[in-house]
């Protein structure tokens, strides 16, 4: 295998990790902030790819579809924290089993209003052609991918390191009880952290759209990939995310091109690892 086949499967795995950080990062945060595994994560991912489409389909613009998808699915996340969880306390297996019945209840209406056959968002067609760097043609929409994770981690990691409300979220994130005690409202930076996840995992729904398609199941399918991550980097830690993502993309997609037969070991051998290691990930707070 020559040094073109390395390189093209590098950049490939690093893209799929760029997408996997807008739908991890906000999962992370989530079960650092709240201490619960949102199990309906995955249909914020498969709502934004739909909800885009619909913007798609009534207005013809698939840069409108990125915003309003992504704000939307934020504020049913908003809704869905404040009328559902919020009351339940902090108790997690109920907070748990609740998230397991949005999942099923979200996945049944997504069926219900857009049918059950595959679907693609089209990007616009300066994002469908190829770059050519070094002799090598990469394709532009992934090369878009790359950019749109950088940038969105950019964002968070200014907000959580350079505001209030980012230095609110580290101290949720590091000891609710006493955030509270000095006086910062747990309860709103909760809502806050809700609403963003849904936000990124909508965000990376209508991005994925392009990359992996539409279609009823694709929230479950993606949702254990997302908790690979997770796993892997660390619950509460952005920068586990980002490596996290990364380390699953490259392992993913080299599993897949060299041992396309065990490629699901070579996906979630990494998190096995890592788990009887260090159990609370590679960045994770012990």
């Amino acid at each position: 295998m020559d040094a073109e086949f390395w390189l093209i499967q590098a950049f490939n795995g690093i893209s799929y990790g760029a997408l996997l950080f807008l739908l991890a990062s906000g999962l992370s945060l989530i079960f650092g902030v709240m201490r619960i595994v949102n199990l309906a994560h995955g249909s914020f991912f498969l709502l934004g790819s739909y909800v885009a489409l619909t913007v798609i389909w009534t207005t013809g613009s698939w840069l409108l579809a990125l915003p309003v998808a992504a704000l939307v699915i934020a504020v049913v996340g908003l809704l869905m924290e404040r009328v559902f969880l919020r009351p339940l306390g902090f108790d997690p297996l109920r907070q748990v089993l609740l998230t397991v019945g949005f999942a099923y209840l979200f996945q049944q209406a997504a069926l219900d209003i857009w049918g059950g056959d595959n679907l693609d968002i089209t990007p616009p067609g300066v994002l469908t052609g190829s770059v050519v760097l070094g002799g090598l043609h990469f394709p532009a929409y992934r090369l878009f991918m790359i950019c749109m994770a950088v940038v969105m981690g950019l964002i968070l990691w200014l907000t959580m390191e350079k505001t209030r409300i980012g230095a609110m979220i580290r101290a949720t994130v590091d000891d609710s009880e006493m955030a509270r005690g000095v006086g910062i409202d747990t309860s709103r930076v909760s809502m806050f952290i809700f609403a963003l996840g849904a936000f990124l995992a909508a965000l990376g729904g209508v991005i994925g759209g392009a990359f992996l398609g539409v279609y009823p199941g694709l929230d479950f399918a993606i949702l254990p990939i997302a908790f690979a991550v997770v796993i892997i980097g660390g619950m509460g830690s952005l920068t586990g995310a980002a490596v996290g993502s990364l380390l699953v993309g490259l392992a993913d997609n080299f599993g897949k091109a060299l041992f396309p037969e065990v490629s699901y070991f070579t996906l979630y051998a990494p998190m096995v690892l890592i788990l009887a290691l260090k159990p609370t990930g590679l960045f994770g707070r012990d």
